[in-house]
């Protein structure tokens, strides 16, 4: 056999302060793709055209959104 030993990586926590942003920046753009997929048509439409609307469209069934 061989003497080779093999340490264990150690383990630490990451701490809140470190976590908070990158939750805070996955948080907005999970907003954002709920507006885009969820209400960009109509009234609340940023763009005028029915671009994104169209683009989003199978991902707008497939959560349930009514849009037709």
């Amino acid at each position: 056999m061989s003497d080779i030993a093999i340490a264990a990586p150690e383990v630490r926590p990451i701490p809140v302060r470190e976590l908070l942003p990158w939750a805070i920046f996955g948080g907005l753009l999970m907003l954002i793709a709920i507006y885009f997929v969820g209400a960009e048509e109509g009234a609340t439409s940023l763009f005028g055209s029915m671009y994104v609307h169209e683009f989003v469209h199978d991902g707008r069934h497939l959560l349930g959104f009514p849009c037709h």
